[in-house]
């Protein structure tokens, strides 16, 4: 019987915890954002690497980005966020919950 790890591959046990968010409904992650479309933070997980420097760039609860582009082999992501465009590794985009904009 395998027990179920963290998202963020360190070992923690983010997913028992009760700050801890599956996705649901309208809801995704920025690693899952198809090119062009635009969404809106909805949380940041709560053990996620670099939590404190996504705050720092922007990618905080609130922010409104766009997906410009996502790299041929699926290792980076390109989002632009205010006026500026930063890229993201898919594994630490998957700790960020979107809602897609209607």
């Amino acid at each position: 019987m395998s027990e179920k790890k963290c998202s963020c591959g360190c070992g923690c046990d983010a997913a028992k915890t009760p700050d801890y968010r599956v996705p649901t409904g309208d809801e995704m992650t920025l690693a899952d954002l198809p090119v062009g479309m635009t969404a809106t933070i909805v949380k940041v997980m709560p053990k996620a690497r670099g939590r404190k420097k996504f705050a720092d760039v922007g990618l905080v609860p609130g922010t409104e980005l766009l997906m410009e582009a996502h790299a041929p082999f699926g290792g980076l992501l390109r989002v632009k966020i205010m006026e500026t465009s930063m890229a993201l590794h898919s594994d630490d985009a998957a700790n960020i919950v979107l809602k897609k904009e209607a």
